[in-house]
This record gives structure tokens, sequence and C-alpha cells, in this order.
């Protein structure tokens, strides 16, 4: 029986130790502040032996121009602090919108600088990367902006190589709200904006619940369907060298290879 005040002396063994719980890859993510619906997304989407880092940016709640912007001030700080000891082998911004309004190059500058060990990467760059994999051209854009964002998106896509032959919003403002819109209201509109000659649909937005209702709207549509959560968690796997299937998400995740410059991490138990 112990007695206190007396010391503990511990047998001496030998301790034995592999690459843990997340042995194939570790993925980090900054997320923003007002955003209900990317954490769950981001674990449900996460294979078995791939560990998710996650760390918060201070946003402001309206979905703006200025808003949006205003987010590099804290990128470098945020990619920082993502488990530096175990140092992911992507970081990602997670936001759509941010991505395209203060532009790929430079977040992932910022993400570099504050975690140099990183593969930076952002949402929309996923995205296009996606879109290109499905050999998409013409599309019809669904998001939950207001028309000042959708306006920078379209000019966006359309400087990527697509031809955006529709895009509409739901002028939502309210980031937090933004993650409380119905998954019917969602897949509604996204095929109310669908065309016969678009070949895919994309829904933009990390803070709605798209990937809900994604394989709904792609068998109903017959086409592609790509959406910002979807997108962003299949370039960031095939970056860190997954390239696992994942069903009921649409056929983005039925592509098969990484993508060029990928370095699967080796196999142990």
């Amino acid at each position: 029986m112990r007695r206190s005040g007396h010391d503990v002396q511990s047998i001496p063994r030998e301790v034995h130790y592999d690459q843990g719980t997340h042995w194939r890859a570790q993925l980090g993510f900054i997320v923003i502040s007002t955003d209900l619906v990317m954490e769950e997304n981001i674990f449900r989407l996460a294979p078995e032996g791939v560990g998710t880092s996650i760390t918060r940016l201070k946003t402001a709640t309206e979905c703006t121009v200025e808003s949006l912007s205003a987010h590099i001030e804290g990128m470098a700080e945020a990619a920082s602090i993502l488990q530096p000891g175990v140092q992911p082998d992507v970081v990602c911004y997670a936001c759509t919108s941010g991505s395209i309004v203060i532009g790929e190059d430079k977040v992932m500058a910022e993400i570099k600088r504050g975690a140099p060990w990183t593969e930076p990467a952002t949402l929309v760059t996923g995205v296009v990367n996606a879109l290109r994999c499905l050999e998409v051209r013409k599309m019809v854009v669904a998001t939950p902006y207001l028309d000042e964002i959708n306006a920078m998106e379209a000019d966006f896509l359309v400087g990527k190589g697509f031809d955006v032959l529709d895009i509409q919003g739901l002028n939502v403002e309210d980031g937090e709200a933004m993650g409380r819109i119905t998954r019917k209201c969602l897949r509604d509109f996204a095929l109310g904006i669908d065309r016969p000659d678009a070949d895919a649909i994309f829904f933009s937005c990390g803070g709605i619940r798209t990937i809900d209702v994604l394989q709904e709207i792609e068998d109903a549509a017959g086409k592609p369907v790509v959406c910002s959560n979807q997108a962003m968690m299949w370039d960031c796997l095939r970056r860190a060298g997954i390239a696992d299937r994942i069903e009921g998400y649409g056929r983005l995740f039925d592509l098969d290879g990484v993508l060029a410059g990928a370095a699967p991490r080796a196999a142990t138990g």
C-alpha cells in the first residue's frame, strides 16, 4: 500500500514506438471562425490512417470582399500552430471565397512563411484541380454568396480556362447562417440552375452542407458535381499520396492516382 510522501521508482522497461494512429498522412486545415460545417466534413472524408489538425482563423460574421481580404493578416500565425512537431504533409486554407479574393499565391506564401516544412494549399486550388481532372470545360456555379463575390469568382474561373455558363448566389451575407441553409434548399438550388450544355455543376463554399446532398444532386443531374469541401479533401489527400476511393461523394473520388509530386509515407505497423 502506498503511503503519502514516499518516493516512486518505476522499473526500467523498453518502450516501442510506431508511426501512431495517423501513419499514412497528416493534413492541416485553417478554418474560418464562423464556419459551422467544415470540421465535420473534414473528419468525415478522412480515411483511416490519415490525421487532421485544425486551427481557426478569426473572421467577421459578414462574408464580404472586405472581410475576406482581412484573413491574410492571421494566415502565417495560424499555419505555424498546426502541430509543428508533427509537421502535416499539407496545410490548406479552407475557404473558397477567401482563396479567390486574396489570391492563391499570396495565401500559400503566407502558409509557407508560418509552416516552412509543409506543402501549402488553398481550397479553391483543389477545386480547379478537381474540375480539370474531371475534364470539365463548361459549368454552372451555385454559391451562397453576395454578388460582389460571385463576380470575382466568375472572373477567377474564366481566368483558369473554364466557361462559366451561369453563376447564381443566394445573397447570404451572414457566414454563420450559411451553415444552416437546409439540404433541400441546396439540392433544389443546384438542380434549378443546371443547364443541358453544362459539363458539371460546381457548388461553391466550404461553410454549407453540400456534401450531404452531393451524391443526390449528381444522380439527379446525371453529370459530375463538385463542391468545395469534397474537392479540397480530394486534393489534399492526393497531394499527400493518398488515393483512396470514398463512396457516396460523387465521381470525383472514383478518379485513379495521386497528384504529380505527391510523396506517400512509408507504411509501417
